[in-house]
């Protein structure tokens, strides 16, 4: 169950770096059988500015016409590996037969890249599929499968610790993953559009928080990664009780400091909403009003333990 919620957090979180630069398609369903791809990005026309600031991922999104990216939490293996290049060849031929119904011939350079993100690879894996280091272009972690293959695995512990790659450690497990939400923290302070980012590493805490819980099923790495967001949340968290404090001083300002934590507490059941279920429907919507009328410790363990019609039922009957 974990690993589903660091699944749709890794989701959630490419598809809110990526999205002001082309569309973004999450969970799409391939034709060939019932399989899914976990992102699948098509950049605007023409590409937008600022992609840069993204490091490598960035330059990954640039790469082709479309972008497949495949997240892993824990290393990945063979078999989820040939997974990933069967759902891309299935991409592949679908775009083909289109070209061939067109009376045209496939551009190979339009031909979409697989990208997919593991924490760590064994030598075994990279040595039976025959991946391959291109440091000189790429650098160190990055592994390259035959040009017409169009595969690429980021081994994202063998990263090097630079801005570049900061967006894709985040993706990363245990003290990797740590120090890139603290570099992440540190940046949001001079990035506005960071803000939605941090807003889904927080809301990360909690979910894990609220699993370790009810099942005490969270291993070493979220319990460490737990810890590192309370600390970060909590010094956030006195910040703004700290600016609140100030503000109380000023006659006439109570409306709109309720006003900013009921703000707060909406993003907050939203983004619960979202890692869940995927996205935040119409149905899903009406119920908001009705949730942030309770209490947190009322309303958090309804959120991640009930399913979604059960939430629709507990709250328009």
């Amino acid at each position: 169950m974990t690993r589903f919620i660091h699944d749709q957090f890794a989701k959630q979180y490419l598809t809110e770096l990526l999205i002001s630069y082309g569309q973004i398609e999450m969970s799409k369903d391939i034709t060939s059988e019932v399989r899914q791809i976990d992102v699948l990005f098509t950049p605007a026309s023409p590409f937008p500015d600022g992609i840069e600031s993204l490091g490598l991922l960035g330059r990954m999104a640039k790469n082709s016409s479309y972008t497949i990216f495949e997240p892993f939490r824990n290393a990945v293996s063979k078999s989820e590996i040939r997974s990933c290049m069967g759902k891309l060849f299935d991409i592949h031929a679908d775009l083909e037969r289109q070209t061939k119904r067109n009376n045209t011939r496939i551009n190979e350079e339009e031909l979409p890249y697989l990208w997919i993100f593991t924490p760590t690879a064994s030598a075994d894996i990279l040595e039976s599929f025959n991946f391959t280091l291109d440091e000189e272009n790429w650098g160190k972690g990055i592994y390259f499968l035959g040009k017409a293959l169009k595969t690429v695995l980021i081994v994202i512990h063998q990263l090097p610790t630079t801005p570049e790659t900061l967006f894709l450690r985040v993706l990363g497990r245990g003290k990797v993953q740590r120090q890139a939400v603290e570099e992440l923290e540190e940046l949001s302070e001079n990035s506005p559009f960071l803000t939605n980012i941090i807003q889904l590493v927080h809301d990360l805490i909690a979910v894990l928080s609220a699993r370790q819980e009810k099942e005490h099923d969270i291993d070493q790495d979220d319990q460490e990664l737990i810890m590192k967001l309370s600390e970060m949340y909590e010094q956030q968290l006195a910040e703004i009780k700290k600016q609140e404090r100030e503000e109380g001083e000023q006659q006439g300002l109570q409306k709109g400091r309720q006003e900013g934590l009921a703000r707060e507490r909406r993003a907050m059941i939203e983004s619960i909403l979202q890692v869940r279920f995927g996205e935040l429907d119409s149905e899903l919507a009406t119920i908001i009003d009705q949730v942030i009328a309770m209490t947190r410790e009322e309303f958090t363990p309804l959120l991640l333990q009930l399913s979604r019609e059960e939430l629709l039922a507990r709250f328009t009957n």
